[in-house]
């Protein structure tokens, strides 16, 4: 009998009644604990689970996730550049002696990254950087299949990307009055047989030619005045990987790809300008989406995106618009739940993203959902020539990427990810690039019949 056990037995013979003996227990219960726990260890200690690097020029994501929250310290030194986070309440272990491996070449901010245990409970990462940042550090909450994250987000100190420094110059962004613009009044005829030298050169006040009826005009081919911008928008990113194939394929790296097939098809053209909210693997907060798109006056905004569901048998490509009410079917509220979540998942320091929702909706006008429904609509013609479409209708929802109150925006969910077919589709070069010139031709196809003409850009007080 150990040691324990002998007093224990004691301590409840001699105890003078049921309530003593009762208090005998409780109190030996806890001096039993005292005797296993070693002294200063917490009841629930955080343990590291994983660790992630994502480099990018927009700014580099360091990411620990945790069984439980992590509390911090950080501070800067110069001469060399380094930043300094002290973690609190964890050991070194495994998963942080991997940071340092994380770290490539190629990285634009993070020149080494070093974890080593700085005194008990206290582990202090070391990050020697490439050049001067502003840091951000933060929390995240459990959600989907993270457990609790601590974030560290290094923007360059001094911005290079002329959008992201205007936005960042810009928190409460207002837009001007555009200059008037030209519509697209000339034919395909004349588009054709024109050069711009003679074209400036023609008498304006000639008549135009009455040998052809309009109807026979191949509208395919467009010829405007100025440069038409249209922004693309590859959903998801970084920490947010979007669905995942049951081969193991990501949905942000698909629409990734086929973002960047439609931009060359796209700049191809003379009269195009494409803006990307992301051309890389990183995270993009929605509002910023929408706030890029507003910055450089597009005239489209096209969110690509790859859809899943709990059936592996569904398929097909489908066309979401924004609604102004309630969403047009059950799987459309379902969609725009979860593409909405983005921001908890991706994992972004902003506060009041729903007074920015709120705020961009109540400005949506109905004149610019009902453009959204045409190049839907245009876009759906298109998709339905390489994939069967999963909704004959363009749907609506109340989707937070959608909600620039001017410009004509929609979501367009290219294949189920979540079929196995569909997803070995999505990841095949030729089906990729079919998919680029389906959307490249809808663009077109909505352009010939709504040439982009001035618009007022209102103010927006994000």
């Amino acid at each position: 009998m150990s040691e324990h056990s002998k007093i224990a037995q004691h301590l409840i013979a001699t105890a003078p009644s049921k309530l003593g003996r009762r208090d005998v227990l409780r109190g030996l219960a806890g001096t039993l604990l005292l005797s296993v726990t070693p002294v200063g260890l917490a009841a629930t200690s955080a343990s590291v689970v994983a660790v992630r690097v994502w480099p990018a020029n927009a700014y580099t994501r360091v990411t620990i996730e945790s069984s439980a929250p992590l509390t911090f310290k950080q501070f800067s030194l110069k001469d060399p550049d380094r930043l300094v986070v002290d973690l609190e309440g964890i050991d070194l272990n495994n998963e942080l002696q991997s940071l340092a491996g994380k770290v490539g070449d190629n990285d634009p901010y993070i020149k080494l990254l070093r974890a080593a245990r700085n005194k008990p409970g206290v582990v202090r990462l070391v990050l020697d950087l490439k050049a001067a940042v502003k840091p951000q550090i933060f929390t995240l909450d459990p959600i989907a299949e993270y457990k609790h994250r601590l974030v560290i987000d290094l923007y360059p100190a001094v911005q290079t990307d002329e959008l992201l420094a205007f936005l960042n110059d810009n928190s409460q962004l207002k837009m001007d009055v555009v200059p008037p613009a030209v519509p697209a009044e000339k034919t395909a005829s004349q588009a054709s047989n024109v050069k711009p030298a003679e074209a400036k050169a023609s008498d304006p006040n000639k008549k135009p030619t009455e040998n052809k009826p309009t109807e026979t005009v191949d509208r395919s081919k467009l010829k405007v005045d100025r440069l038409i911008t249209v922004v693309l928008d590859p959903g998801h990113g970084g920490e947010d990987p979007g669905a995942v194939g049951p081969g193991g394929n990501h949905e942000k790296a698909v629409v990734l790809q086929i973002a960047k097939r439609l931009r060359d098809l796209l700049q191809s053209e003379p009269n195009f300008r494409v803006v990307m909210t992301r051309d890389a693997d990183f995270f993009v907060p929605l509002g910023v989406r929408v706030r890029k798109a507003r910055a450089v006056q597009a005239d489209l905004f096209v969110s690509i995106h790859a859809d899943a569901f709990v059936r592996p048998d569904a398929n097909g490509s489908s066309v979401f618009a924004l609604s102004e009410g309630g969403a047009s079917s059950t799987a459309a509220r379902w969609l725009a739940q979860t593409q909405n979540d983005a921001d908890l998942i991706g994992g972004v320091k902003v506060k009041g993203g729903e007074d920015l929702r709120k705020t961009l909706l109540d400005l949506t006008t109905t004149a610019t959902i009902n453009d959204s429904l045409k190049l839907g609509k245009a876009m759906l013609g298109e998709l339905g020539s390489i994939n069967r479409l999963h909704k004959p209708n363009v749907e609506q929802a109340s989707f937070a990427v959608l909600k620039a109150p001017d410009i004509p925006s929609i979501l367009v969910e290219t294949a189920f990810i979540s079929n196995p077919d569909e997803e070995r589709k999505l990841i095949d070069d030729d089906y990729q690039q079919k998919m680029a010139q389906a959307l490249f031709k809808g663009i077109k196809r909505y352009f010939a019949k709504n040439p982009p003409l001035a618009r007022t850009r209102i103010a927006q007080n994000p």
